[in-house]
């Protein structure tokens, strides 16, 4: 599998390689062996986890292991530029890569990753110096359906912002795990991303025993359709 956006290949995505492999499923390209696939990217082989939940499929992909990107003091003024006056959380915002760059902030809570109104020029100069592909911004939620609101806005790749982010949410559990401030249980957790948007895209997160993060949830068929070649 290979991904773009308008102005480059990623070498990972969570969307597009759980969408794939629904697809490759669905239209009998690949078939699971006991409820496993594995997927090359330019990351690497990822695995991919096949689960039958009533008569939803579900698929949840590892995401490759995500690391911070010490940049110093280089970019705070550009950050502090992308932020404004939001409220923000306890964490510092950071650079983090698990495949792509992410700049990753926590603010107050969700209601403030709801209300918040991006800077988009900013948040993309920010992201042209720092070679990242965007900045996501999450906030806890105290709703009974999810754990995390999440938003991630890529306007240097003409996404100004992305109705669910995988690898960007891989980041933020990465982090989260790290600072040993994960919500949910035994490393589970929900986080809703893209109602700002009309959608209502649920991440399921999980991070394992082996510290491997996991995301994946449902997948909304919306055309079928075949091209002869």
């Amino acid at each position: 599998m290979r991904i773009f956006t308008p102005r480059q290949e990623l070498p990972f995505a969570g969307h597009p390689s759980v969408g794939a492999a629904w697809a490759a499923l669905d239209s009998g390209l690949a078939q699971a062996k006991a409820g496993r696939l594995v997927q090359e990217c330019a990351a690497g082989l990822l695995p991919i986890r096949v689960e039958q939940r009533d008569a939803t499929r579900l698929i949840h992909v590892r995401a490759p292991q995500a690391r911070e990107v010490e940049t110093g003091n280089i970019h705070a003024k550009a950050l502090a530029s992308a932020l404004q006056d939001l409220p923000r959380g306890k964490l510092a915002p950071a650079l983090w890569n698990n495949g792509p760059n992410w700049w990753l902030v926590e603010l107050a809570d969700a209601a403030a990753v709801r209300a918040m109104r991006p800077d988009l020029p900013a948040i993309a100069t920010l992201s042209v110096a720092s070679d990242a592909v965007g900045l996501a911004v999450f906030g806890r939620a105290c709703g009974p359906d999810h754990d995390l609101a999440v938003r991630a806005y890529c306007p240097a790749d003409d996404i100004p912002e992305d109705p669910v982010t995988g690898s960007a949410n891989a980041s933020i559990a990465a982090l989260l795990h790290h600072a040993g401030a994960l919500p949910g249980a035994e490393g589970r957790y929900i986080a809703s991303q893209g109602r700002e948007l009309g959608r209502d895209g649920r991440v399921e997160v999980q991070v394992d025993s082996e510290n491997e993060v996991w995301i994946g949830g449902r997948v909304q068929a919306v055309i079928r359709g075949s091209v002869d070649w």
